[in-house]
C-alpha cells in the first residue's frame, strides 16, 4: 500500500477561487444532513440524562453497528479533549456499558480507571508521533498519533471517535485519512473550529476553506455520511476572523461509517 502524503484536493468552487463561493459551499456542506438517522439519543439507554451541554449525537439506528454493539456490551468509545469537564457523554455511554477511553493531557496521573468501564489517559492525540531526537519534543511524548495508540492498546476498532480538540481537529483527521486509521472507526463525533484556519493549516482564506471542505469529502469517499449537525450559536458567530457568511465559529458534526453494518 502506497502512504499518502496530501489528501486530494477538491476543485476549486468557482472558475477563480473566491473565500464567497468557497465559504458558501463549505457552510452548506457542514449544514445539510446525507442521511437520516431516527435514533440519536441515548434516552433509551440506562443511566443517561439529559444534562449534556452539547449534542454529542450518535446513530442507534438498528442497520447500523453501534446499537447493535451497545447491547451486546462490545462497543468502545474514544473520547479526545483538552481539560473539558463535560464528561456526561463519556459518563451515559460508560454507563451503558461501553468501554469508554478518554483522552486528554490535563489529566494527572498516566492512566486512571473510574467504575468498570471508563478509562482516562494523560495522552494527547495528535497528527504526528514526538521525534524522540529532538529535546523539545521529550516534553510532549505524551503526544502521539491515534493510529500509534490503537496499536500500542492492542485495539483494532472503535466504534465512536468524539473530538473536541479545540482546532487541532483538521489536522487529526488528516492524519485519520492518509492512514487509513479513519477505517477503524463506525462513527466520527468532530467540533470543529472556522473561527481561524487551525493548527499547522497554512494558506489564504479560500485556499484554507477549500481544504476544509476537500477533508470532508474524503470522508464521503471512505462511505462516511453526515447524519447530524449542529451549530453552536453560543460561541462568536465568527468564520476566519471576520463577522461573516451568517457562520458560528463552531459546529458539532457526526458522521457514520456507512460500510459498518
Amino acid at each position: 500500500q502506497t502512504v499518502r502524503w496530501h489528501i486530494e484536493l477538491q476543485p476549486w468552487a468557482s472558475p477563480t477561487p473566491s473565500l464567497n463561493y468557497e465559504a458558501s459551499r463549505f457552510l452548506k456542506y457542514i449544514s445539510t444532513s446525507q442521511i437520516s438517522c431516527e435514533h440519536m439519543n441515548l434516552n433509551s439507554l440506562k443511566g443517561y440524562s439529559e444534562t449534556t451541554k452539547k449534542p454529542w449525537s450518535i446513530c442507534l439506528d438498528e442497520r447500523f453497528s453501534l446499537i447493535h454493539r451497545i447491547r451486546s456490551k462490545q462497543c468502545r468509545l474514544y473520547s479526545l479533549g483538552l481539560g473539558n469537564d463535560d464528561n456526561q457523554f463519556e459518563l451515559s455511554m460508560a454507563n451503558s456499558g461501553c468501554e469508554v477511553h478518554r483522552f486528554d493531557p490535563s489529566i494527572k496521573a498516566a492512566h486512571v480507571q473510574e467504575g468498570r468501564h471508563l478509562w482516562y489517559h494523560r495522552l494527547s492525540i495528535d497528527w504526528r508521533d514526538p521525534n524522540p531526537a529532538i529535546a523539545a519534543h521529550k516534553l510532549h511524548s505524551n503526544t502521539k498519533k491515534l493510529g500509534t495508540v490503537l496499536n500500542e492498546f492492542g485495539h483494532h476498532k472503535i466504534d465512536v471517535l468524539k473530538a473536541d480538540v479545540e482546532s487541532a481537529e483538521w489536522k487529526i483527521l488528516e492524519n485519520l485519512i492518509l492512514e487509513d486509521v479513519v477505517e477503524q472507526i463506525g462513527q466520527l463525533v468532530f467540533e470543529v473550529h472556522i473561527h481561524w484556519p487551525g493548527f499547522e493549516v497554512s494558506g489564504n482564506d479560500s485556499t484554507v476553506v477549500r481544504y476544509w471542505y476537500s477533508l470532508l469529502r474524503e470522508l464521503e469517499l471512505k462511505d462516511f455520511r453526515l447524519f447530524h449537525t449542529y451549530k453552536d450559536l453560543s460561541k462568536p458567530q465568527m468564520f476566519l476572523k471576520k463577522e461573516a457568511f451568517n457562520a458560528s465559529s463552531c459546529y458539532t458534526l457526526s458522521w457514520v461509517n456507512t460500510r459498518w453494518k
